[in-house]
Formats: C-alpha cells, sequence, structure tokens
C-alpha cells in the first residue's frame, strides 16, 4: 500500500495528495491512511533518500531535499541539460502563439497536467510570470522571454512561423505519404 501512495504522490506532482483522497482511492479507513503516510514519509526521511515528503496546504507532496538545492541548480544552469523534450516544445508553442496564457488555458489545450514542465520552463529561463488573468482565483499568466527568442534564434515573437502554414506543410505531407503507400 506505501508503494500505491508513492505513486498517486508522484501522479498529482504539485497538486498533492490529501487523505481523504488516500482513503477514497484505497478504500481504507482515516487511521490506516495516516499510519502507511506517515510511515512512508519517515522512511524518505533517510540520508540516502532524495525525496522527502512535505505536509503542505492541507496536501502531502512529493518534494526534494533542500539540503541538496546546490545540486539541483547546478543540474539546471549546465548549459548540457538545456535540450528541450517534445512535452517541453509542445507547451513553448502553446504559450508563444496565445501569451499571455494561464496554465489551465494550457492544460486544455494540451489535455494534461502542464505543471511541472512549466516549472522546467520557468526554471530555465524561457517563460516568466507576466501578471495575473481577470478570471476567478487570478490565475498567472505567462509569457515567452528574451531567452526564448535567443533560443530559437527569433528577434520578436513576430517571426514564429504562422500556424496556416504548418497546416500546408501537413496536408502536404499527408498527401505525399498517402500516394506512395504500399498495397
Amino acid at each position: 500500500m506505501e508503494a500505491i501512495i508513492e505513486g498517486l504522490l508522484y501522479v498529482q506532482g504539485d497538486l498533492g495528495l490529501t487523505i481523504d483522497q488516500v482513503m477514497d482511492v484505497l478504500d481504507i479507513s482515516e487511521e490506516e491512511a495516516k499510519r502507511l503516510i506517515f510511515n512512508l514519509k519517515n522512511s524518505y526521511e533517510s540520508d540516502n533518500r532524495g525525496l522527502r515528503i512535505k505536509y503542505l496546504a492541507n496536501t502531502f507532496k512529493l518534494t526534494t531535499k533542500e539540503e541538496h538545492k546546490q545540486y539541483y541548480q547546478k543540474l539546471l544552469e549546465n548549459p548540457k541539460t538545456h535540450t528541450l523534450s517534445q512535452t517541453a516544445l509542445e507547451t513553448l508553442a502553446i504559450i508563444a502563439y496565445n501569451e499571455p496564457i494561464t496554465r489551465i488555458e494550457i492544460d486544455k489545450l494540451r489535455g494534461v497536467d502542464s505543471s511541472y514542465i512549466i516549472r522546467r520552463l520557468l526554471a530555465k529561463g524561457l517563460i516568466k510570470e507576466n501578471g495575473k488573468a481577470d478570471l476567478p482565483g487570478k490565475p498567472i499568466l505567462y509569457k515567452t522571454t528574451d531567452d526564448f527568442l535567443d533560443y530559437f534564434g527569433l528577434s520578436s515573437i513576430s517571426e514564429l512561423p504562422k500556424i496556416e502554414l504548418l497546416e500546408e506543410i501537413d496536408e502536404e505531407k499527408d498527401l505525399f505519404t498517402s500516394t506512395y503507400k504500399e498495397d
């Protein structure tokens, strides 16, 4: 059961996991849920673990250890780790073409939670917070940075390819591949 809770914490990411969620998912009592979470939390306190479980804002969250911060920072600042995953590129494109945009809007366009990727892009300096949206809850707005422009060799956001052009290229590609399919 602790392994399941560990997986649930990982899947929830920044959202965290409440006692009620553990009770519902595992169909166990509150006492059992608390016992399992605190056992897991205690096992993470060992010096040979790089993560810990913290209780923040009425949820349990899987976090890195503060005492290892210098290594995390070194990794993020290392030019060799500045390659972008397909997910990061997709998220950056959504932000660039729709900026300023909220995380919820990004999530809707991608169909999945983007919290982790947004944190990574913020840490790399490719996006930044750009105020708050005039919506309930005042969500943070994100936009690209000058570092984004430098990374992609652009002088301004207006130099991004037009979306219509991209759609034409996709249609031409589909026509080409469909013409040469084997029977």
